[in-house]
C-alpha cells in the first residue's frame, strides 16, 4: 500500500522590518567612517566637554597673612619681672572669752616670676590694615596684661615661724603667705612698669614680624586699656 508523503514544510518568513534595521545599520557605519575619516584628515581630535546644566561660582575672601602669622604667636610674652618680698602674716587668736590673746605667726621670704606681655589671638580684622601693592601694614595691639606671677619654690622659703604659748597653729598659715606674696609681688611689677615695658618690647617684635613678611613701611600701636 502506497503511503502519502506530507508536503515539505514552508521556509520560514523574516520578519519585515529587518531589512529595514539592516539598511539603517550599514548607514549608520557608512556615516561613522565618513565624520572618523574627515576628523583624522584636519588634526588630532579635540576633545569639547558640555557645560553643566547649572553652575555656581565660589568666592573666597582670606583674611591677611599677616593677621594669621600673629595669631599664630597667641600670647606674646615680652616682658618678665624678677621680684623679692618679706611676707608677715599674723593670726591673732583669743583665749578664755577674750581675757588672753596669743597669735600664730610666720614670715615668708618670697621670690617671683611676673610676666606681661600681648595676647595675639585677640586681633581682629580691623586691628591690621595691610598695602601690599605700596608694602605698607598699620597694626593694632591690644593692651598688654600680667600673664601670670609664679613663685620661684628654690628661692621661697619660710624665714621664721612663732606659735603663742596658747595659740594654735594654723596648718594653712603658709599657704596664706604664699598666696599674699603672688597678689603683692604682681601689684609690685605693674607699679614698677612691667606692663609698659611689655607693650613696647611686643611693638618691635610684632613690627619686625610683619617687615619679615614683605613690608616695608610698619606701624604698630597700642590700643588703649579700658
Amino acid at each position: 500500500m502506497n503511503e502519502r508523503l506530507p508536503p515539505p514544510a514552508a521556509p520560514p518568513r523574516r520578519p519585515a522590518w529587518l531589512p529595514i534595521a539592516g539598511a539603517a545599520l550599514l548607514l549608520s557605519g557608512l556615516l561613522v567612517g565618513v565624520v572618523a575619516s574627515k576628523l583624522a584628515s584636519s588634526g588630532p581630535l579635540v576633545s569639547v566637554s558640555l557645560p553643566p546644566a547649572s553652575s555656581s561660582s565660589v568666592v573666597v575672601r582670606p583674611s591677611p597673612s599677616v593677621l594669621k602669622a600673629m595669631r599664630d604667636l597667641a600670647r606674646l610674652e615680652s616682658a618678665s619681672f624678677h621680684m623679692e618680698r618679706v611676707i608677715d602674716v599674723t593670726e591673732k587668736q583669743s583665749r578664755f572669752f577674750g581675757l588672753l590673746e596669743s597669735d600664730d605667726a610666720l614670715l615668708l621670704v618670697a621670690s617671683a616670676e611676673v610676666s606681661a606681655g600681648v595676647d595675639l589671638s585677640a586681633l581682629g580684622p580691623g586691628d591690621v590694615a595691610i598695602d601690599p601693592a605700596a608694602r605698607r601694614a598699620r597694626v593694632t595691639l591690644p593692651p598688654a596684661q600680667i600673664f601670670h606671677t609664679e613663685l620661684d619654690n628654690q628661692r621661697t622659703f619660710v624665714h621664721s615661724r612663732r606659735t603663742g604659748l596658747l595659740a594654735k597653729r594654723d596648718e594653712g598659715l603658709e599657704g596664706r603667705a604664699r598666696a599674699e606674696a603672688e597678689r603683692t609681688l604682681g601689684e609690685a611689677a605693674r607699679e614698677a612698669g612691667i606692663v609698659r615695658r611689655a607693650e613696647s618690647s611686643a611693638a618691635k617684635t610684632v613690627e619686625a614680624l610683619v617687615r619679615s613678611l614683605g613690608y616695608d613701611d610698619v606701624e604698630v600701636r597700642v590700643r588703649p586699656a579700658e
